[in-house]
């Protein structure tokens, strides 16, 4: 049984540094490019949301890049654009946020829910064969027909590490299905085939559209927005459409100076559009992105280095031929050496001045999941046992030296002091 821990708390003072999951980097660049936009008399999707497509774009070598108000956004379009329909499956990480699989449901269409890895936390694509088997053989809830086409998968690359690239375009062409990568963590994040070959970024023709956020605690900012990468012109001409009520001709075309007044609807479109504003923000952030990524890459390896040696954890993995984009830091508690669960050990830090999350309540564990499609905690194993020791800690490359220094002596001293056995 897990120890009260009320006295404790109540006993010790208010602590006297407070570390907050993140705090977002904002420079006067982004404030003098903020303001340079609202004194330009162009605000919505304009001339700098177009740049900072540009440099996206360049970033991670894609093709095209149509910069949205989220990355739900940039999911929805993508999947729109590949030709979801009602009545057809896709493949989705439970071990995910609402939005990768809510776009399915936009369409009408299935997310089979996958099992993830018990390291890294990305997708299984073990289990990703197997729930395609156990799907044709009935094995599934029974509100998953076992007639259902699968037709997508939509792996995310948790927290920055990316999942393995051939692996995942084995995967496709074996099943014969398109792939859009939730990368709302993965940027900059890029992966290679040992230590002579080169980087592939993500989003570098890694799948059909690679969807990123640009939500206020990502690895870069623009408030609220996302971007949709894709070397395909045919997909890149649809979501852009789609993505302001699938009209014809966007505002800037027709209202810049050589542009017209006329356009015509061609599609039942959305609005999904990134302002000028907000894209002002993005392109400065985009000039520090890496060192902002290198700042974190450093605070994450020197929390390894500091807790390497309590044995109550499981630290997050390094690994080699990965450029991770650190935009979590996921530890993952061994209950059976402690006498708390890991709701009390968040209390515990909380009360200690660490604020902390856990990414994430797998979708199969929430209600809608599992009373529409009758989803069991047993039917996808790893994730239902990891979720329950998860932490998030913070990381953000703002985070002070005694901030860094706080967080791991207190994540130590709680371990300690609830321990079984201490």
């Amino acid at each position: 049984m897990p120890v009260s821990t009320e006295t404790s708390r109540s006993a010790e003072p208010a602590p006297a540094l407070k570390v907050p999951f993140f705090r977002p980097s904002i420079t006067e660049a982004e404030v003098e490019e903020v303001v340079a936009c609202l004194r330009s008399g162009w605000l919505t999707t304009g001339p700098r949301t177009k740049q900072f497509e540009t440099m996206f774009a360049e970033m991670v070598r894609g093709r095209h890049a149509i910069a949205l108000n989220s990355c739900t956004a940039a999911l929805h379009l993508a999947v729109e654009a590949l030709h979801l329909q009602a009545g057809q499956g896709v493949l989705v990480p439970t071990m995910t946020f609402a939005a990768t699989a809510e776009v399915v449901r936009y369409l009408g269409a299935v997310p089979v829910l996958v099992d993830c890895d018990p390291v890294t936390g990305n997708v299984d694509f073990a289990d990703a064969r197997r729930k395609v088997e156990q799907l044709r053989r009935g094995e599934l809830p029974a509100a998953l027909d076992r007639d259902l086409p699968i037709v997508g998968f939509m792996p995310v690359h948790v927290g920055g590490l990316m999942l393995d690239l051939p692996q995942m375009e084995a995967f496709a062409r074996e099943q014969n299905i398109w792939v859009v990568e939730d990368a709302a963590h993965a940027f900059p994040a890029a992966w290679r085939n040992g230590p002579d070959a080169p980087w592939r970024w993500c989003g570098e023709n890694t799948s059909h559209v690679a969807c990123y956020s640009f939500y206020a605690n990502k690895t870069i900012t623009t408030g609220e927005g996302g971007m949709a990468v894709t070397d395909d012109d045919e997909l890149a001409e649809r979501m852009r459409i789609m993505s302001l009520h699938g009209l014809s001709k966007d505002a800037w075309g027709r209202y810049s100076g050589g542009g017209t007044w006329d356009y015509r609807i061609v599609a039942p479109g959305f609005k999904y559009n990134l302002t000028d504003v907000a894209a002002a923000l993005g392109i400065q952030q985009l000039h520090r992105a890496e060192s902002m990524r290198v700042r974190r890459e450093e605070l994450a390896l020197q929390m390894i280095d500091a807790l390497a040696d309590v044995e109550e954890l499981e630290l997050p993995p390094v690994v080699a031929n990965r450029i991770h984009a650190w935009h979590l830091f996921p530890i993952r508690l061994r209950l059976e050496r402690l006498r708390i669960n890991r709701h009390e050990m968040m209390e515990e830090l909380r009360t200690r001045g660490v604020a902390t999350s856990v990414h994430w309540r797998p979708l199969h564990l929430h209600t809608y999941y599992e009373q529409t499609f009758g989803w069991l905690p047993e039917q996808l194993p790893q994730a239902t046992a990891a979720w329950q020791r998860l932490i998030s800690l913070p990381l953000f490359p703002e985070m002070r030296p005694d901030e860094v220094e706080h967080v791991v002596r207190v994540v130590r001293d709680t371990l300690r002091a609830f321990r079984r056995g201490a």
